[in-house]
């Protein structure tokens, strides 16, 4: 089982957690624009790296609040966790 460090909780076990997808993706700035194979691009393709990974988790059992998690995808070791809007730690994905 994960031990995932909340920002504000600290660390818990993962199932206080729900999963939220890849960090720092662009909204497109105008969707009625694209079609619908570019918003399914949009929606469904995302990179799959063998390594550091930035995600989007959210502690729904406690403070529910989104957050940010690099994460091995080789280990699953956490390296780091960091609240939305905020860059990365340096020297991490």
């Amino acid at each position: 089982m994960l031990l995932i460090p909340c920002p504000w909780c600290g660390p818990r076990e993962e199932t206080e957690f729900r999963y939220g997808g890849q960090a720092h993706l662009a909204y497109p700035t105008d969707p009625d624009a694209l079609t619908d194979a570019e918003w399914a691009d949009f929606l469904f393709m995302r990179e799959n790296p063998k390594g550091e990974w930035a995600e989007r988790w959210s502690h729904s059992a406690a403070c529910r609040r989104w957050f940010n998690v690099v994460r091995s995808t080789v280990d699953h070791r956490i390296r780091a966790s960091y609240p939305m809007g905020s860059p990365p730690p340096k020297g991490e994905a």
